[in-house]
């Protein structure tokens, strides 16, 4: 072991005398270490924050909108068409609309999306996700019998039905009589329940077959067809490709653009989450500078009877050095583990709980990003690295026969 590194571990681990000053150095890895363990767990909460909203999000859309003018009239060459786009793996026709359903005393707005049940499980999560009963029921075959439609679990509680039960549909667009425009009123059957796990769809979408929505929504044709990619970071890349190979007669949207708001505040939120705790590093670093400052001044005519003995100013510096990056080692390995071992046991029970009506998730998720865990711990330990150059180089530069004389 080189003799720097020895002197620097038995100035560390000093006792009696020099116990004020090992308190210091003590105190100095538990700042870094709380630092450290803060700034992991911050960035794994941010970062499984947003991971768990877009893929809720994208199971629950699609990755890209594609609208026609004048209109989708033969919307499966549409579909086709659009299949045989690169890094496109699932195409189907959608209609959207406002209604209103009642079941007795109980009512809720909701949002009517007609679909192809067969098409709309290349492009969402919902085929997976139904809970109860099944997404082909919305195709009857018996044109005697109710229309099928599959609701979201909360919006089906707060309804109070299930599987099999039959609710009222009214939407706007409404058949004109001799009284005035009276709304459009249709009897349908709970086919199935699904769960996405996006509050926002839970409580307030029901599908329907595509021919229903067109009755219900007064329209001839689908609005627009939702395409799923292989990529979904190619999302806008692939929207503008289409437009550059059907023309101008195509419009299209991606997630990101639809989403981009949303993305962007959960990523100031983390910038400013870890600029803000990393500032306890920046703290516990200015720690290790008063702990090793201190320790200069106690250990002059050691630092002396060193430079008498042969030991060059850089060798001195060398020890202290050492010590404040010791402090800094320590602290942040500590601290990166215990970040990562609360940040696991938190995310995998499941242990903080959020009101989905606010945050669209139900648990606060924490992913750890190993480019994130690796910027921490490299900027943890650079930061107590530089906060020993100023008391070693304070050491380095003391004179032997000053320090004998006045020490």
């Amino acid at each position: 072991m080189p003799f720097e590194l020895q002197i620097a571990l038995r100035y560390l681990l000093a006792r009696r005398k020099q116990a004020f000053i090992s308190v210091i150095s003590l105190i100095s890895i538990l700042g870094v270490l709380v630092g450290v363990m803060a700034l992991v767990i911050a960035l794994a909460l941010m970062t499984g924050l947003q991971g768990e909203l877009r893929d809720r999000l994208l199971g629950s859309t699609a990755h890209v909108y594609v609208w026609k003018i004048p209109g989708l009239t033969d919307y499966q060459a549409e579909v086709a068409r659009l299949r045989k786009v690169p890094h496109v793996v699932g195409a189907a026709p959608t209609i959207q609309g406002p209604a209103l359903a009642t079941v007795g005393d109980r009512s809720k707005f909701l949002t009517i999306k007609g679909v192809d049940p067969v098409l709309e499980k290349q492009v969402t999560d919902i085929g997976r996700s139904i809970t109860a009963g099944h997404l082909s029921g919305i195709v009857s075959e018996n044109p005697d019998q109710p229309a099928g439609i599959v609701l979201g679990r909360d919006l089906a509680n707060d309804l109070g039905v299930k599987v099999g039960d039959t609710i009222k549909v009214l939407t706007g667009q409404g058949t004109l009589t001799p009284f005035g425009m009276l709304p459009r009123s249709r009897q349908m059957r709970v086919v199935g329940i699904f769960s996405l796990g996006l509050y926002e769809f839970d409580t307030s979408y029901g599908f329907v077959s595509l021919p229903v929505a067109e009755r219900l929504m007064n329209a001839t044709e689908p609005q627009f067809i939702e395409l799923r990619l292989d990529d979904i970071y190619r999302a806008s890349d692939v929207a503008a490709d289409i437009v550059r190979r059907f023309g101008d007669k195509y419009l299209t949207q991606d997630w990101g653009s639809m989403n981009k708001s949303l993305f962007s505040a959960l990523w100031l939120e983390k910038m400013a989450i870890s600029i803000t705790i990393g500032l306890i590093v920046m703290v516990a670093a200015l720690n290790i500078v008063a702990s090793l400052i201190l320790l200069v001044m106690e250990k002059n005519r050691d630092i002396a009877i060193l430079k008498t003995m042969g030991a060059t100013a850089r060798s001195v510096m060398t020890i202290f050095m050492l010590q404040g990056l010791i402090i800094g080692l320590v602290g942040t390995a500590v601290g990166a583990f215990g970040g990562w071992l609360v940040a696991h046991v938190l995310d995998t029970y499941r242990l903080i709980h959020l009101p989905m009506d606010v945050y669209q998730v139900s648990y606060v998720p924490f992913t750890i990003q190993r480019l994130d865990f690796a910027l921490v711990v490299a900027a943890a330990i650079v930061i107590c690295f530089l906060a020993t150059l100023y008391p070693a180089r304070q050491a380095a530069r003391l004179q032997p026969a000053e320090a004998l004389r006045y020490g």
